[in-house]
């Protein structure tokens, strides 16, 4: 690519960070990366009506756990400075007055009643549920500097009278443009209303926002989700009416996440209704005092959530499934994005994290597995962990699995698989238990294959069969049917430990 590619993710910060959102920063970060490009992030908080406190700080720290760290940013700063469309509030009035003085945007003086009258008469015109849109239809019937002589108008700015600046949409043209993923793609002007540009407390909408910030960021590439097509005509008009068309984005509409049943897009709602997440991140709503869990608090690695939604949309052309985020920069092509929408499947999401907990170096999963010890009230030292993480990471898919697969390395389990062990005791496995664990208390070289030598001579002396022990043993020592090899535990919990759990086992039958 001939121009230094820049590609840009610009959040509002009202809330948690769908994963959605996440993705769209992903493909933007790869496409960057991939062409040795510039990553920015750039807070979109025209709307103060639906700002809400901390959004931001938590889009940010969601990107670090991502390892989507941004070139240019409000933290970060930059050659484009300032990053939060707030604080560029003067830049926005000079182009949407240029739209006017051009006669591709106008004044528009209505009051919220006065447009309320207009949809509410239009039902009872007999139209029920058609929305009153304000375009080149309707325009002249409204009070605005297209309908009112410059006396009018004059008069009305000179008393401060609230107004709105609207684009002025051209009436049966037809806009086209090519979009990366979808190809080519023509709107019909007469379908689209005359959008708000600039509102009445001066702060831009969005549609004039991007514009104007894409062409002074320098913005080569702009990825955003398909429900931003409708507006594409707007922004389409403004970059031609604004004389920067020869450096507009190329532009990609992004396909949606859908809900696992593939019907609609997949919402918070839905992650409550089946009992998974859908933000990145633990998401604390000041407004509602509710916390949303979000994917790292439930146990996923992030290179692993990385993963899995690089694949929700995209095909890498080849069989391999599990990438770092390297490997996917070294892949990722914005052709290979599909049009159509992507099913959430939450199985294969912790399938996903299961295969990167597998991958892990123990030395990398220890502060990961930590918390979950300490939360627990247990406090051991690094290599006594390291070795139970070995022992365990192929039993585990979420990271609160290191506890629910180990916890009896650290402390002496409650039994509850006692009446699998019931149904079978007679006074020969219990005399095997006793004079076994006396045996044990004496043995000097204290490792699992010295343990599982002297279980093999107790078996032949009560003459028992060593699959008529070992379930039995296992559910001793771990408190259930499930863990490694059961003299590697030994061998692990101690001599002591091993001989007390037998023992108070022993007891209860």
């Amino acid at each position: 690519m001939s121009n230094k590619v820049r590609v840009r993710f610009a959040p509002s910060p009202t809330g948690g960070l769908h994963l959605g959102g996440v993705r769209t920063v992903l493909y933007n970060y790869l496409f960057a990366r991939h062409h040795g490009g510039e990553f920015v992030l750039r807070v979109e908080d025209t709307d103060q009506t639906r700002f809400v406190e901390g959004a931001e700080d938590y889009i940010v720290k969601c990107l670090e756990w991502c390892g989507l760290n941004p070139d240019e940013s409000p933290q970060k700063g930059g050659p484009f400075v300032p990053y939060r469309q707030s604080e560029r509030k003067h830049l926005y009035y000079q182009y949407a007055q240029q739209l006017v003085d051009a006669g591709h945007a106008y004044y528009a003086f209505d009051t919220p009643e006065e447009l309320e009258r207009k949809r509410n008469d239009l039902a009872k015109d007999g139209n029920p549920g058609t929305n009153f849109q304000y375009d080149s239809s309707t325009r002249g019937s409204m009070r605005n500097s297209l309908s009112l002589n410059n006396q009018e108008i004059l008069e009305l700015l000179d008393k401060n009278t609230p107004y709105v600046i609207r684009i002025k949409m051209e009436h049966g043209k037809t806009i086209t443009f090519t979009d990366m993923i979808r190809g080519e793609i023509t709107f019909d002007t007469s379908l689209v209303d005359d959008k708000v540009l600039l509102k009445a407390d001066g702060m831009p909408t969005y549609h004039l926002a991007v514009v104007v910030d894409d062409y002074l960021m320098k913005i080569t590439h702009a990825f955003r989700g398909e429900e931003w097509l409708p507006s594409a005509p707007v922004h389409l008009m403004l970059w031609d009416k604004l004389g920067w068309k020869d450096s507009m984005p190329q532009w990609a509409h992004l396909p949606l996440i859908l809900k696992p049943d593939g019907h609609g897009k997949l919402s918070k709602r839905d992650g409550d209704r089946l009992g998974f997440p859908v933000f990145a991140m633990d998401w604390y709503d000041p407004k509602t005092g509710d916390t949303t869990k979000g994917f790292k608090e439930i146990g996923f690695l992030p290179e692993a959530f990385v993963n899995m939604l690089a694949m929700l949309g995209w095909n890498p052309g080849m069989e391999q499934e599990i990438f770092s985020l390297e490997e996917l920069v070294q892949h990722f092509s914005i052709e290979r994005v599909h049009k159509g929408g992507a099913k959430f499947d939450y199985e294969k999401a912790k399938w996903y994290n299961q295969q990167h907990i597998h991958q892990s170096s123990d030395e990398k999963l220890l502060p990961l597995v930590k918390p979950y010890l300490t939360e627990h009230g247990v406090n051991t030292d690094d290599a006594y962990l390291l070795k139970v993480i070995a022992l365990i990471k192929e039993r585990c898919t979420l990271l609160p699995d290191f506890w629910d697969q180990g916890h009896f390395f650290f402390k002496t389990p409650e039994i509850k698989e006692l009446d699998t062990i019931k149904g079978k005791w007679d006074d020969n496995k219990k005399n095997f238990f006793n004079t076994w664990t006396e045996g044990l208390k004496s043995l000097t070289d204290w490792n699992h294959t010295a343990i599982e030598h002297t279980f093999n001579d107790h078996l032949q002396q009560h003459n028992l069969k060593k699959g008529d022990i070992l379930l039995p043993l296992r559910i001793m020592l771990v408190g259930g049917k499930y863990g490694p090899g059961v003299f590697v535990i030994a061998e692990m919990i101690g001599k002591e430990e091993t001989v007390k759990r037998i023992g108070q086992a022993v007891g209860l039958l």
